[in-house]
């Protein structure tokens, strides 16, 4: 269904009171948008990814997004992150909607393998997880660690702002995520979604598998074990998410910024501290909540009762080709690009509209990408 409190084109999945109030709550408020960039060396494994053009750019594609978002042009790649056709970031969604309603942007480095040339705070997490084929993505003591340090940045953040919205950029994070799921036992095999239209299920499937048996777990091995199914199927962004979320929703409401990597991070949450759920929800692209290869609704209704909200940035309408791939299925979600489109409607009472967002997206992708591609003929 479509909401009708002043703001348009969103989407809502779970109960329709607790969402509304939800949003009214924070309507014109002041929210802070903080994404965290990081890798997992599972993003390495062959086509389980289309972020970044090849795959040595991979590892650069979250400092990067990052870079876009501060300086509207990256520093440490040129040009921005791509697929191997072109079709361009996400972070151009966030990037024109924090501009829009004047939100302030932070960036937490969770273990990136290239640092952004960009102000960042830093949870101290020694390098990107591994490949979690391995059945050790991180030590335990690095998730104790940072979590607790992400907690505290969380707390910090909520006595600044009126709520907080938390992003990520992460490559293969939808895999990680399963990899999460399954250990805690949530089956969410061919339910997380993926930056191509032809979902990799299988791919994802196998190494997810092939993890649990080099740690010899099966689904559900680390149900009651949070922790220990980060450090052994997760990722560093799940790390800095669910530490700074809990943190900040004891005080104020948390819009977890993305697509069914932040199912992982409510299943995590509701076996950590479950009663700050009350004051959490998700904020992704309707490319998520309407993607027929995978379903946010279910894997998030099987930790928690929370709303799930689908902001339309009205790509599938755009004058342009890149931009219009993303109402064909392409890329979908990234960098808290839902969460940011929500975030710019809720502070703005409805006045930045789908309309106002995706005129803002298109003169940003004329300078960002096609000025440039002309300038370098």
């Amino acid at each position: 269904m479509r909401m009708s409190l002043g703001l348009k084109n969103v989407s809502i999945i779970g109960d329709k009171s607790k969402a509304f109030q939800f949003v009214e709550n924070l309507k014109g408020k002041d929210p802070v948008f903080i994404c965290t960039i990081a890798n997992t060396r599972t993003a390495m494994v062959p086509g389980i990814t289309v972020a970044g053009a090849v795959p040595e750019v991979v590892k650069c594609t979250p400092p990067a997004d990052a870079e876009l978002v501060y300086y509207g042009e990256c520093k440490c790649i040129p040009g921005i992150p791509a697929t191997p056709d072109g079709k361009p970031t996400p972070a151009i969604i966030t990037l024109s909607s924090l501009r829009l309603a004047d939100i302030p942007f932070f960036v937490v480095e969770a273990g990136c393998e290239v640092k952004p040339y960009a102000p960042y705070i830093s949870l101290s997490i020694p390098g990107p997880g591994n490949n979690i084929q391995s059945g050790r993505a991180l030590d335990r003591s690095v998730v104790e660690k940072g979590i607790s340090y992400a907690e505290l940045i969380g707390k910090g953040f909520s006595e600044l702002a009126d709520y907080l919205v938390l992003g990520e950029s992460i490559p293969a994070g939808t895999t990680t995520a399963l990899g999460v799921l399954m250990s805690l036992g949530i089956d969410a095999r061919g339910r997380v979604s993926s930056s191509m239209p032809e979902n990799p299920h299988k791919i994802k499937n196998r190494v997810v598998e092939d993890g649990m048996k080099a740690a010899g777990i099966r689904i559900g091995s680390l149900r009651d074990d949070p922790i220990g199914a980060i450090a052994t199927l997760g990722d560093p962004m799940m790390v800095s998410v669910v530490g700074m979320a809990l943190g900040a929703a004891q005080r104020v409401p948390v819009i977890l910024a993305g697509g069914t990597q932040m199912a992982a991070v409510v299943a995590l949450m509701s076996r950590i501290r479950p009663k700050v759920l009350g004051n959490i929800a998700i904020g992704t692209t309707k490319y998520i909540v309407e993607d027929s290869t995978s379903s946010i609704n279910w894997l998030v209704s099987q930790s928690a009762d929370i709303p799930i909200f689908g902001a339309d940035p009205g790509l599938g309408e755009s004058r342009k080709e890149g931009l219009r791939a993303y109402g064909l299925g392409f890329v979908r979600e990234g960098v808290g690009a839902g969460g940011a489109t929500l975030a710019a409607m809720l502070k703005s009472r409805g006045k930045i509209t789908t309309d106002a967002i995706r005129a803002e997206i298109e003169k940003n992708y004329v300078k960002i990408v096609e000025d440039r591609l002309k300038a370098l003929r």
